[in-house]
């Protein structure tokens, strides 16, 4: 079974708490602190395999997590490090947060490897935080906690050219004779169900990937038949090959099937449907019609004028191939575009919501500082990487949103004060 969509749940790992302890030797009665770090939780990382060309296997498998981070250890022993999971997709794969249907990632092109959920940093032992007036220090740093995603993949496979047209013209047919794909072939309508790839190699001139997609009717890009289940496909090609039964063996009119195509291309995406096309008309060993007009001059005053260049072909002899597939070889030669590479919407690393979870702002006397706490705050963190420039604004802009600065405001707080959150001590500047 062809599958080109996928849904799955996807966890980092956390990273390992840092260790409060104290030598204890013979003769040092009040040794110093000696809590290891601990671990960093594993990422969970995309990778292309270029075996693959289904997500099949997230059929079976939705559920992916990486290990967790071991906390430190007595004696600066530093915690191990959890592994990384690495999930593996064909080439073409977009990765969507599944709420939003944002793009995370565009799994093509020079993508070849992505860390979507960075693991959490494992927290510092105890051994960091001793002063010249806090020697003995009794408390660590907590590991930074998992990030967790639901996703949806999908997969838009990578093309040069798409191969559309109705039901039954040939297209299964025309891919087995240019290529080495051997898609499977029958007399009624919808036999491919999935999207065949192949290879086309032309002798003194450059090759090209060519997609058969399964055959469109009218209203599939509002749902209708399957077709609009493989719309997605076309979307990175940059030539069409437009397929027409000639001869009208199935009784339909070859000129009304070509707008009826176009119509729904133009419905599902405008772009798709002004891309380069070239019209192949086949079948034309079925023709025979002595008595009225040649149905190919009928299709090339149609559509010629308006710049689609019009090939009889036969699928079956083979016969105007080779004009037709140098022709689209030339066409692809004169398109400067690079491949279409869809752009990320989505940063795991700030746009993960945070929920309504409670905190407390408040004023420690004794340490003259203020303090920050609760689990909002502790998630936030988790999930934000400081270290960034882009992270350390997001955080920042957090804090704004949430009225956490308003009430440090209100309580007194002037530019230079100390402001601590789990561990961690900012100076407060105001904007």
């Amino acid at each position: 079974m062809f599958a080109d969509r996928a849904k799955i749940y996807i966890r980092s790992g956390k990273g390992g708490d840092g260790h409060v302890s104290f030598r204890r030797e013979k003769y040092v009665p009040n040794g110093g602190p000696d809590g290891g770090d601990g671990g960093n939780g594993g990422s969970v990382i995309f990778e292309i395999d270029e075996g693959l060309n289904t997500l099949t296997d997230f059929r079976h498998i939705r559920k992916y997590c990486a290990q967790d981070g071991e906390q430190g250890g007595k004696r600066n022993c530093r915690g191990k490090n959890g592994e990384d999971i690495i999930i593996k997709v064909p080439e073409g794969t977009i990765i969507k947060e599944l709420e939003s249907g944002k793009i995370i990632a565009d799994m093509s092109g020079d993508n070849r490897r992505q860390i979507i959920l960075s693991g959490g940093k494992g927290g510092n032992g105890n051994q960091h935080y001793a002063t010249s007036t806090m020697q003995a220090p009794k408390y660590a740093q907590p590991g930074q906690p998992s990030k967790e995603l639901n996703l949806f993949l999908e997969l838009k496979v990578i093309a040069d050219v798409g191969l559309v047209g109705f039901p039954n013209v040939g297209k299964s047919t025309l891919l087995s004779r240019v290529t080495n794909a051997r898609p499977k072939i029958a007399n009624y309508h919808f036999t491919t169900l999935n999207p065949n790839l192949g290879v086309v190699d032309l002798e003194g001139s450059k090759g090209f990937v060519i997609a058969d997609i399964p055959g469109l009717i009218e209203g599939a890009s509002e749902g209708v038949g399957l077709g609009h289940e493989f719309l997605r496909h076309i979307e990175r090609t940059k030539v069409l090959i437009h397929l027409v039964d000639a001869a009208s063996t199935e009784g339909r009119d070859p000129l009304e099937d070509i707008y009826a195509i176009n119509k729904e291309l133009e419905a599902y995406n405008a772009d798709i449907a002004h891309r380069p096309q070239v019209i192949a008309a086949n079948k034309i060993d079925a023709i025979y019609a002595p008595d009225e007009e040649d149905p190919i001059l009928k299709i090339r005053e149609e559509f010629e004028p308006k710049g689609i260049k019009v090939f009889p072909i036969s699928a079956v002899s083979g016969q105007g191939l080779k004009e037709l597939l140098y022709y689209v070889s030339e066409l692809l030669s004169q398109i400067n575009e690079p491949p279409t590479v869809f752009e990320a919407e989505f940063n795991p690393d700030t746009d993960i919501i945070v929920g309504n979870e409670p905190y407390t702002v408040e004023y420690d006397e004794k340490k003259n500082e203020y303090v920050v706490e609760g689990p909002r705050i502790e998630k936030m963190l988790g999930y934000t990487n400081l270290e960034s420039e882009r992270g350390f604004k997001f955080f920042q802009s957090f804090l704004k949103d949430n009225g956490i600065l308003d009430e440090l405001e209100a309580l007194g707080i002037q530019e230079g004060d100390t402001v601590r959150m789990y561990g961690l001590a900012f100076s407060y500047y105001k904007e």
